[in-house]
């Protein structure tokens, strides 16, 4: 007996899953999003987050990271601040994150990457909705202020998270 598709239910033929960042990771896995243009600086980001054991993918454009954040949620995510954007363009990633649920938005940790503000100005960092800030100077020593600053934000939430998990 051949069953009908219920009316606005999705049947998994017609499920469009091609935004799916990764195919299977493991629960624990670590995940992380570049929004770079810049190759020299994506290359260190992305070199620099595979030694502390995360699993990256690099959009080519804003629909295609917004695609990406629709299917997973990630640990970290690094967004230039002109990624894929225009003259006088807002950026769309950075307006996705800070429409998101908060529940979801305290899972990833989001990190703005500029020309113009300074290295580590939180006044800044909470102005765009991101939780660190790194001059494109100092993108050398990113792993080092990346690790401190994730083990702060971690002390930070850490109560918070438990609470959340009772």
């Amino acid at each position: 007996m051949e069953q009908k598709p219920q009316p606005g239910v999705k049947t998994l033929e017609k499920m469009d899953y091609s935004g799916r960042p990764f195919g299977y990771v493991a629960p624990d896995t670590e995940t992380a999003m570049i929004c770079e243009q810049d190759p020299v600086i994506r290359d260190k980001v992305v070199s620099d987050l595979k030694k502390m054991g995360f699993t990256t993918v690099q959009p080519a454009g804003f629909k295609e990271a917004l695609k990406y954040m629709r299917f997973h949620v990630f640990n970290v995510i690094f967004i230039d601040e002109d990624f894929d954007t225009g003259v006088w363009e807002a950026n769309n990633v950075l307006r996705y994150l800070e429409n998101l649920n908060m529940t979801v938005r305290r899972k990833t940790f989001a990190v703005l990457v500029s020309a113009t503000i300074a290295t580590l100005d939180n006044l800044e960092a909470f102005n765009k909705s991101v939780n660190l800030v790194i001059n494109k100077r100092d993108i050398g020593g990113m792993e080092k202020i990346l690790r401190q600053a994730m083990v702060e934000h971690e002390e930070f939430y850490r109560i918070y998270r438990e609470k959340i998990r009772k």
